[in-house]
């Protein structure tokens, strides 16, 4: 069916946004303590374009948003308060390599299925310059993927960043195990290039605050992260190759100033063994919401009696975390739960 005989009109439906809204309220309550009744479950739909971004992203927007208006009834599910089931449009530009592309480094689709690899940094840690942001090819399609999205003034879709990342993060994609070891050898080195990395993102975050309706606007992999208007994530990611020591001496400032932008704080991604930093959870302020992947989930005990009663858990139902074991543990407080593997 072509995209023009599509009538976009439904993403304004004033029933289909109740239903969101129903959502949206049931996880504001949860992070407000309440009891919501049904712990709340997320799995949204993502829309999907034929065309690449990168190559006509106006009629990538015309192909997702079609796609949204065809499953538009999904977000329905909310009124009888079953899954929750948010519409986004996911602007995954180079993947967890956006913010490499914007420092310069080479982004390519390692075998054609756009698997976004980059290639690690010739020059030494401490010696990453900051981008000229309106200079940055990448940079300036994002901004214009959001002009083109608020110029159509279709209210109900969530509008995802692309994956801004974490300081840590990005540093390991720029240079590998190299800043594993300038972490240690040459510590003046590894916070030069952190201070630079984390400026870059708290940039791109103060622009997407400023520049997108916070009802619509989302983190990265909304789908099942989903939280309420004005909170912000970051990937803890590589957070499981560091001592609870390293993180809190270099990482911990860096990835709470980051969740700081965001006027409600902030999730953090978590996918491998990061028990080592609990402490550094628990004492982050603008942390509010700890998403745990697989391997992550199996601990969920730990990080639910290890955390703060403010801060929430987004949890991924798996064979070793079913959702019998996630009532055990959390008794249906400060809890969210997903069925949908890895995410990112």
């Amino acid at each position: 069916m072509s995209t023009s005989t599509i009538d976009l009109g439904i993403l304004n439906d004033p029933r289909r946004l109740a239903a969101r809204r129903a959502g949206m309220e049931k996880l504001q309550g949860v992070f407000e303590g309440k009891n919501v009744g049904r712990v709340p479950e997320i799995n949204g739909y993502a829309g999907v374009a034929r065309t690449s971004i990168l190559q006509d992203h106006r009629q990538w927007m015309d192909e997702v948003l079609a796609d949204l208006a065809r499953h538009a009834d999904l977000i329905l599910d909310a009124e009888v308060g079953g899954v929750f089931r948010p519409l986004v449009i996911r602007p995954r530009i180079y993947m967890v390599h956006f913010i490499d592309a914007i420092l310069g480094a080479e982004v390519y689709d390692l075998d054609g299925t756009l698997n976004w690899q980059a290639r690690v940094l010739e020059g030494p840690v401490g010696t990453l310059r900051p981008p000229e942001l309106e200079k940055c090819p990448t940079w300036r399609l994002a901004k214009e993927v959001v002009r083109d999205f608020l110029s159509r003034k279709l209210a109900l879709p969530f509008l995802e960043m692309p994956t801004l990342s974490s300081p840590l993060n990005i540093a390991m994609n720029l240079y590998g195990e190299a800043f594993l070891m300038a972490m240690i050898e040459d510590p003046d080195a590894a916070r030069r290039d952190l201070r630079v990395i984390t400026d870059l993102i708290v940039t791109l975050h103060r622009w997407y605050i400023a520049n997108v309706p916070s009802i619509q606007l989302q983190p990265v992999a909304t789908p099942h992260r989903c939280q309420p208007p004005g909170f912000g994530q970051i990937c803890g990611c590589s957070t499981h190759l560091l001592s609870g020591k390293q993180y809190a001496e270099f990482i911990e400032p860096l990835d709470e100033e980051i969740l700081a932008v965001h006027p409600r704080g902030g999730m953090i991604h978590l996918c491998g063994k990061h028990t080592q930093q609990i402490e550094s959870f628990r004492r982050m302020r603008s942390l509010r919401a700890l998403q745990v992947n697989n391997d992550a989930a199996a601990d969920l005990a730990e990080y639910f009696a290890g955390t703060r009663e403010d801060q929430v858990m987004y949890a991924c139902l798996f064979d070793g975390m079913p959702l019998e074991r996630v009532m055990e543990i959390t008794g249906g407080r400060r809890v969210v739960v997903y069925d949908g593997g890895h995410d990112i």
